[in-house]
C-alpha cells in the first residue's frame, strides 16, 4: 500500500468520525445517524470523488476529433510515464487552469479549461499536461480528490448544522449543545481546510519536479505557470473553494478573502517557479 493510498484512509477515518461525534452532539440516536452518514460520505467520497469535481467544474467529456492535438500530447506523456491513458474532459470556464481527479490511474480524469486552450502555446500546455500526468502517476489524487468531496461535504453538513441550531437550539433544556453544534459547524471547515492546506503543498513542488522530467524541461511549465497565476488574478472563476486546491494553480487568487494567506492549499506560484528554473526565490 503506498503512502497517499494509507493517508487515505486514515483521513476517511478521521472525517467519519469527525461526523460521528457531530452526531453524538444530539445523543444516542443522534450518534447512530452520524455513523450511517459517515459510512455514505466516506463510501462516496472515495468512489465518487472524480465525479464530483468533474460536477463543480461543470466539464464534459474532451473526444479526440474536438482536441486531436491535446489527446496525442497525453498519449505521449502517460507512455513515457508508463501509465494508462486519463480520460480528458472540459470545463467551459474562461480562466486558464487544470486539474487531475479521481482514485487511481486506471480511472483517472484530467480537466482542462477552455481559457488554458486559448492562453498557452503547446510547450506550455504540454508542461501542465505533464503536471497533471504526474499527479496521477504519484497517486496525489486519490487523498487529492478524497479532501476535497470530504471538505465539500463537511462544510455543507456543518453549514446545516449552525442554522439548525440557530432556529431550533432554543429547545435545547441541558443547555450545552448548541454551543457545541455551533462550535463544530465553525471548526468543521476549517479542519477541511487546513487538512487540505497539508496534502497540496508538498505535492505540487513534487508534480512540478516530475512533470518537468516528463518533457525533459522545465521552463514550458514555469511560463505557464506565470501566464496561469496572472489570469487567475484577473479572471473570477466560480469554483466551491474545497476544490481549489485541486487546480495547478489556485482559482481563487484574484478573490479578496480574509485569512487568504493561512487557507491558501498552494506553495507561492513565484517559489515553484524559481524551483523548475533551477534557482531558489531571493
Amino acid at each position: 500500500m503506498s503512502t497517499n493510498t494509507l493517508k487515505t484512509f486514515v483521513l476517511l477515518a478521521a472525517f467519519g468520525g469527525l461526523i460521528m461525534g457531530i452526531g453524538a452532539l444530539f445523543g444516542e440516536g443522534g450518534l447512530m445517524v452520524g455513523f450511517v452518514v459517515a459510512l455514505l460520505v466516506t463510501g462516496a467520497s472515495y468512489w465518487f470523488s472524480d465525479k464530483i469535481a468533474i460536477a463543480a467544474a461543470r466539464a464534459k467529456p474532451l473526444s479526440e476529433e474536438e482536441a486531436p492535438w491535446l489527446y496525442a500530447t497525453v498519449r505521449e506523456l502517460a507512455g513515457r510515464a508508463r501509465m494508462p491513458m486519463p480520460r480528458l474532459y472540459l470545463s467551459p470556464e474562461a480562466q486558464p487552469n487544470a486539474f487531475a481527479t479521481g482514485r487511481n490511474p486506471q480511472h483517472a480524469v484530467v480537466c482542462v479549461t477552455q481559457g488554458i486552450l486559448q492562453v498557452l502555446d503547446r510547450d506550455e500546455l504540454a508542461g501542465v499536461l505533464a503536471h497533471e500526468l504526474s499527479h496521477v502517476r504519484n497517486r496525489d489524487i486519490l487523498i487529492g480528490s478524497v479532501a476535497a468531496a470530504l471538505a465539500m461535504v463537511v462544510t455543507f453538513l456543518a453549514r446545516m448544522l449552525m442554522w439548525g441550531s440557530l432556529f431550533f437550539g432554543g429547545r435545547d433544556r441541558e443547555g450545552g449543545n448548541v454551543l457545541g453544534v455551533l462550535a463544530m459547524a465553525i471548526l468543521a471547515p476549517i479542519a477541511a481546510l487546513l487538512l487540505q492546506m497539508a496534502i497540496s503543498r508538498s505535492r505540487e513542488y513534487e508534480a512540478d519536479r516530475t512533470g518537468a522530467g516528463l518533457i525533459g524541461d522545465g521552463e514550458p511549465l514555469a511560463r505557464a505557470l506565470e501566464k496561469i497565476d496572472a489570469y487567475a488574478r484577473r479572471v473570477p472563476m466560480d469554483v466551491d473553494p474545497a476544490q481549489a486546491s485541486a487546480y495547478i494553480v489556485n482559482p481563487l487568487t484574484g478573490r479578496k478573502v480574509n485569512f487568504a494567506a493561512l487557507f491558501s492549499t498552494h506553495p507561492p506560484t513565484e517559489e515553484r517557479i524559481a524551483r523548475l528554473r533551477g534557482r531558489r526565490a531571493a
